[in-house]
């Protein structure tokens, strides 16, 4: 097995030789029998070779970024586009995001078996003190008409701005009532946890997350025949549970707790989650087979596949949160998905190199690196550029 150098925490350097086989590629023509709906979250392959500032441009490679996405395709999942695994919000701006779910949705019209649904907010909104409850409303709606224009499905995002203008959790639940009460298709609310972005706090109208559950809760079964289900991103199974069992008949709970999803999918004797998760970005092919094993019954060849993959997923997700997409991409890059690990806002600076090397080890552990001599090919280029040689 190939070796490499990889730096620990107290500043040394270490010896690694891959130790694991990779997990078998699942075969992109097989039919897929999942007994859950599945989601991965997908990030955006960012233009090295442009012209402009890395910093407040965002050049994408749409070439390699809907190729991404026949990837996930392929592996059975769908895809929840222009969320903030996107950069939404971190590099990524409505009107790039617009052109991205146009992209997107153009290459699912060729794939009748293609899963998609994108990420609208108002995130062309700058929050301030004078915003009001009514201009949040106007900035769903504006994103809402483009998406459905376009014939896509809705994935509801949080608002920052909302968390600015709302003074009550009434103000929640009057901008909720008006979108949900127009929206043509059922739609999926996601409900952002500040350890994904610290501008979310309070959201709900209030800064208890079982208080705000107590809003949210209302708001989705007041509207059941226009949720299709609700994603929260709290990275705590508890919650989760609790709220999953409070759900109006057939509304969905999609997990996005990337702590925890191995566990909440398989679910318990009262109910599962389905999932709409960042973390199957990186992980899609041992998603696929995972699921695929709980689709036939083997709830134990599910938990093998999966569970050795959530030490990485927290390792990626671990505080600060929201820096998460570096990781993603970082794997992407070492499983030769794209040609360079150069993000939209310079992101790919927003871990350590020490991050990155329990990155590759973890990845290892997990049996996700699909071609082990080519990821330690570029851990090794990677290395390099901090004095690893």
């Amino acid at each position: 097995m190939a070796t490499l150098k990889l730096p620990v925490e107290n500043g040394t350097l270490e010896a690694y030789s891959i130790r694991n086989e990779p997990l078998p590629l699942p075969d992109a023509r097989a039919p897929r029998a999942f007994n859950r709906v599945a989601y991965s979250a997908a990030h955006v392959v960012a233009d090295p070779l442009a012209n402009d500032d890395p910093w407040l441009d965002a050049s994408i490679d749409w070439e390699r970024t809907i190729a991404f996405r026949d990837y996930l395709w392929d592996l059975g999942l769908g895809v929840a586009e222009a969320m903030d695994t996107a950069q939404r919000g971190m590099g990524l701006s409505w009107t790039g995001a617009q052109e991205l779910i146009r992209h997107s949705l153009e290459a699912a019209k060729g794939r009748p078996d293609a899963l998609i649904a994108s990420g609208v907010g108002t995130d062309h909104l700058t929050p301030n003190a004078n915003l009001t409850v009514d201009d949040v409303i106007r900035a769903y709606e504006e994103q809402m008409e483009f998406v459905e224009k376009l014939g896509g499905r809705i994935i509801l995002m949080a608002s920052r701005a909302l968390v600015v203008a709302a003074k009550s959790p009434a103000d929640y639940e009057r901008v909720y009532d008006r979108i949900l009460s127009q929206a043509k298709e059922p739609m999926i609310l996601h409900w952002l946890g500040e350890m994904f972005d610290p501008a979310l706090a309070g959201y709900w109208g209030d800064t208890d997350h079982m208080a705000a559950m107590d809003t949210c809760v209302n708001v989705i079964n007041s509207h059941a025949g226009k949720v299709d289900g609700v994603k929260i991103s709290l990275l705590s199974a508890e919650k989760e549970i609790a709220m999953r069992r409070r759900l109006a008949p057939g509304v969905k709970m999609y997990t996005g707790d990337d702590f925890n999803y191995a566990e909440l999918i398989a679910g318990d004797d009262q109910g599962y989650s389905h999932a709409l998760l960042g973390i199957f970005d990186a992980i899609a092919p041992a998603a696929s087979a995972g699921l695929a094993r709980l689709g036939a019954g083997d709830e134990e060849g599910f938990h093998e596949i999966l569970e050795p993959t959530v030490p990485l997923s927290r390792h990626i997700f671990k505080a600060p949160t929201r820096f998460y997409k570096t990781g993603v991409v970082f794997l992407a890059y070492l499983n030769g998905l794209q040609d360079h690990f150069t993000m939209i806002g310079g992101q790919q600076s927003a871990r350590s190199i020490v991050h990155l090397a329990e990155l590759f080890r973890l990845a290892d552990e997990a049996r996700v690196l699909h071609n082990p001599d080519l990821a330690v090919g570029r851990m090794k280029r990677v290395l390099a550029l901090y004095g690893v040689v």
